[in-house]
């Protein structure tokens, strides 16, 4: 399954800054679709724990991005449209905070045409 995410700033009227990602459920990993101003790799991986979904670099452990309140389970019901979110400027390394909020849910199985994920 693959859903759609928006991330924006804590307010997005004064700054424009976002994400769109693409979150691949079956695969755990997630590919960066359009950004301006929030900085994340071209993909990664995700791990979800407790209602909380990481995101993090290809074989990294370290998390670039939290999604609070995302979980799917094995149903694959997606627990909730929209949360919190936090993630470090790759710039200055500070700390920011916004929020996610889900725009598309495929649960057919995909497979991508060209594939960004290593292996």
């Amino acid at each position: 399954m693959r859903l759609t995410i928006l991330i924006n700033g804590s307010d997005p009227t004064v700054s424009h800054d976002y994400a769109v990602l693409w979150l691949d459920t079956d695969e755990h990993r997630w590919s960066r679709e359009a950004h301006q101003g929030i900085d994340l790799p071209p993909w990664g991986e995700l791990r979800d724990d407790n209602g909380v979904t990481t995101l993090c670099g290809p074989s990294n452990e370290a998390p670039l991005c939290t999604l609070r309140g995302l979980h799917v389970d094995r149903k694959q019901r997606v627990s909730a449209a929209q949360g919190d979110a936090a993630w470090t400027t790759l710039r200055t390394h500070a700390p920011t905070s916004g929020f996610w909020r889900l725009q598309a849910v495929d649960r057919q199985k995909v497979r991508a045409e060209n594939s960004v994920f290593g292996n």
